[in-house]
């Protein structure tokens, strides 16, 4: 069974806390994802079996929390995540996200620099929010948002459409990293994404690595990877850098 903390405004985050040695890894998932999806458990298993510190939660929304998904926002997910940073996880943290989770291990990582010391991100998706109403959007579309609050988007992940509201895309406007000259990360990155992901372009994360700086950060595109990198190959792979990023980690 989940653990759960209690958020500023009263909603139940749930958590999964595996004690171990330092650093503590800390799964930050994607959008609509949880912490019982291939990636998150996958970790668990890596970390148990190093003896690794490891926690895997769901943001407000999401899987066992509380609240509904169509109320939450990005600042709303980010508080979620430090939230679990700043009470569950012990420094130095390695923030590992996933798509929207990377966008969120991004933030948190420029937030919090003395807790954070390491970072991997897996198919990262910064500014996802802007990119859906600029890029994917037509213009009834966003009439529609604009009058209404809200559209219903289909899934490929799920057979119910996706509510996306105005608050959720409003709120992303308040977090963006690619309008950014740079990105003020003194600790080692990691950013992994597939070549053949048809919902991130594998340049978002070529966009971050420019902002961060080939001296704190390592770029692999995977030719054969989709978005969620969930293939035992792949699985592999991402294990391993997160291992290269603990061997580079200082507190």
């Amino acid at each position: 069974m989940p653990e759960f903390i209690t958020t500023p405004d009263n909603q139940r985050i749930a958590y999964r806390h595996l004690a171990g040695s330092l650093p503590t890894i800390i799964f930050l998932p994607g959008f609509f994802s949880n912490m019982e999806g291939t990636k998150a458990t996958f970790f668990e298993a890596q970390c148990r079996k190093r003896g690794q510190a490891y926690v895997r939660f769901d943001y407000r929304g999401h899987g066992a929390s509380d609240g509904r998904f169509e109320d939450g926002t990005i600042t709303d997910w980010l508080n979620d995540a430090l939230l679990v940073i700043g009470r569950i996880a012990k420094k130095p943290v390695l923030v590992v996200g996933s798509s929207m989770g990377g966008w969120l291990a991004l933030l948190a990582a420029l937030m919090r620099p003395n807790k954070i010391r390491g970072l991997v991100g897996i198919a990262s998706s910064p500014d996802f929010t802007k990119s859906i109403y600029e890029e994917r959007l037509n213009d009834e579309q966003r009439a529609m948002i604009d009058r209404q609050g809200y559209i219903l988007s289909p899934s490929e992940y799920r057979e119910e459409p996706v509510k996306i509201t105005k608050r959720l895309l409003e709120s992303g406007n308040e977090h963006l990293l690619l309008n950014r000259d740079s990105l003020d990360l003194d600790i080692p990155v990691c950013l992994v994404h597939g070549e053949m992901d048809a919902d991130v372009p594998w340049q978002k994360s070529q966009e971050l690595y420019d902002k961060i700086g080939e001296g704190h950060s390592e770029l692999i595109l995977i030719p054969d990877g989709d978005h969620r990198l969930s293939h035992p190959q792949h699985l592999e792979l991402l294990d391993e850098c997160i291992q290269k990023v603990i061997s580079k980690m200082r507190a």
